[in-house]
C-alpha cells in the first residue's frame, strides 16, 4: 500500500469527544517513550505529522490522522513511566481502555513493544487483557535498528517464550526501525489486507 496522503485531523481528551464515522482505524499504543509518534510519522513519511519527544509522556490525548482520504492511524497516550502524576497516569489508561473497548470503527491494535527491553509486566498485562476481551492485534517491536541483530533475536525469543505461558497461538510479530524505515511495508501490507 502506498499512502498518497496524510493529515492531522483532531486530538481528543475523552473518548466519548471521538467523532462517529466509518472509517477504518488502526491505533498505536505501549510505553512511553515506545515510538509510537515515530512510527506514524516514518509509514507517512512525514517527518513532523505525528508530535515526538525524548521525554516520555508527549502524547496525552487521542491524536487521529487522516489516511488516503479512507482511513485512519491513532496514536493513543503512552502507558508507564511519563513523568506525570499518578492520577494523569490513571486518567490516561483508562481512556485507552474505553477507547479499545468501545471503538466500533476500531480495526487493528499495534502493541509496540522496545526491543532493547525485557518482557514488561505491564505490556504483558496489556496484551492478556485485549486477548481476553477479543480486540484485533499486532506486536510490533521498535527500535531495532538499537540492537545487534544476535541481541535482537534472543530478546524476541525470550518475548515469545513468556507469551506462550498464556496464549496456544502467537499474535501476529512486526519487526520495525523509525528511522531506517524497517517493517512500513510489512505493515502497510497488513493494513492494506485488513482494509480489503
Amino acid at each position: 500500500m502506498k499512502i498518497s496522503s496524510a493529515e492531522f485531523i483532531s486530538s481528543y481528551a475523552k473518548f466519548s469527544d471521538c467523532p462517529k464515522n466509518k472509517l477504518p482505524e488502526f491505533a498505536f499504543v505501549g510505553r512511553s517513550n515506545v515510538g509510537k509518534s515515530s512510527l506514524i510519522n516514518s509509514l507517512t513519511n512525514i517527518k513532523k505529522l505525528a508530535k515526538t519527544s525524548s521525554i516520555p509522556g508527549k502524547t496525552q490525548l487521542i491524536n487521529r490522522f487522516l489516511i488516503n482520504k479512507c482511513w485512519c492511524l491513532v496514536d493513543l497516550p503512552g502507558l508507564g513511566y511519563a513523568k506525570v502524576s499518578k492520577e494523569k497516569r490513571k486518567k490516561f489508561s483508562a481512556l485507552i481502555n474505553e477507547y479499545l473497548l468501545k471503538r466500533e470503527n476500531l480495526f487493528c491494535v499495534f502493541m509496540l513493544i522496545d526491543s532493547r527491553l525485557e518482557t514488561q509486566k505491564n505490556d504483558l498485562n496489556l496484551i492478556n487483557w485485549m486477548g481476553r476481551n477479543e480486540i484485533p492485534f499486532a506486536i510490533t517491536f521498535t527500535k531495532v535498528d538499537k540492537l545487534s541483530k544476535k541481541q535482537l533475536e534472543k530478546n524476541i525469543k525470550k518475548y515469545k517464550e513468556n507469551l506462550q505461558k498464556h496464549w496456544q497461538e502467537l499474535p501476529r510479530f512486526f519487526i520495525t526501525s523509525s528511522k531506517k524505515k524497517l517493517g512500513n511495508e510489512e505493515i502497510l501490507g497488513f493494513i492494506k489486507s485488513i482494509i480489503d
